[in-house]
């Protein structure tokens, strides 16, 4: 059965997509649309352009997260962290993501939005210069630009751009202007709202999967008891506030929650062995949720 299919963000968490894929496979489901923000971004773009879920695992287990930062050389002295946050916006350049991006797109034949079917992926991005969501391929032509010539590297590296770790991405169009993007999780972390339609039937069945750090069923309020707590809470709500409307609307009906409390979104230093744990988390969670799903 052909499916649409959304991934929230959540940095190495997202392992645990492979393993839920595997089982959805398994179950002969196939993904007709994709869509995702931050590193779930990263695994939409891998399934349009054609990976199974065992070749994604094989990419998972491979990559050396670590080689992905590209740190200048002088990133181990905490002074020098704090200036280059400060004057160059990001630890990070990116540039090592995103030519990692443009190689395994590449294996499979993709460069531009153009090499995939039409409306096979979707991805967050938001435009901190014009204070707003962007859609890509869908809002580049508000920009002037071709969206099927538009690197899908390139927008999936601006998507998983987390502000000061990763430096922003420009944007260039029109006659000198010039955007800058950063990572779509910071005003929708899961965009499940793409494939909702309002008031309408969707055109097939679709699934969100989200990877949390919350724990299932504990609705607590967050105590803020400081300014660090303020601005924590202050983020998480511009991140979730709309994605939870839609969360609330669907009840839970379609989205396999991925809880993963002990690895934290920036923990790059990830082993091979937590690697297996986070895809067999994602494995049972799946397996779980289709016991019950009635589309």
């Amino acid at each position: 059965m052909w499916i649409d299919i959304v991934f929230s963000g959540g940095g190495v968490r997202g392992f645990a997509f492979a393993g839920a894929l595997e089982v959805l496979e398994r179950s002969g489901y196939r993904f007709k649309r994709t869509a995702g923000t931050s590193a779930g971004a990263i695994v939409a773009a891998l399934v349009a352009a054609g990976y199974t879920s065992e070749e994604m695992k094989r990419l998972m287990v491979e990559m050396n997260t670590r080689q992905l930062l590209d740190p200048p050389g002088l990133i181990r002295f905490p002074l020098y962290k704090w200036l280059r946050m400060y004057f160059s916006l990001g630890l990070f350049n990116g540039d090592d993501l995103e030519k990692w991006l443009l190689h395994v797109l590449k294996e499979k034949g993709v460069i531009h939005f153009s090499d995939l079917s039409d409306e096979a992926l979707r991805v967050i991005v938001a435009d901190v210069s014009k204070k707003k969501i962007v859609v890509f391929p869908d809002d580049l032509a508000e920009y002037g630009i071709d969206p099927g010539q538009f690197s899908v590297a390139r927008a999936v590296r601006m998507s998983a751009g987390l502000p000061f770790f990763f430096k922003p991405v420009p944007l260039s169009y029109g006659s000198g202007q010039k955007s800058l993007m950063v990572d779509g999780g910071v005003l929708s972390n899961f965009p499940l709202w793409l494939f909702d339609r309002e008031n309408n039937l969707p055109l097939r069945p679709f699934l969100g999967l989200q990877v949390t750090n919350k724990i299932p069923n504990n609705e607590s309020v967050v105590k803020i008891r400081n300014a660090a707590d303020l601005f924590r809470g202050m983020f998480t709500t511009m991140r979730e506030a709309r994605d939870e409307q839609t969360i609330e609307k669907l009840q839970g009906s379609n989205i396999i929650t991925i809880p993963i409390t002990e690895v934290k979104t920036k923990d790059l230093q990830i082993s091979r062995e937590e690697r297996e744990r986070l895809y067999q988390i994602g494995r049972e969670e799946a397996k779980r949720f289709l016991k019950k799903w009635c589309y």
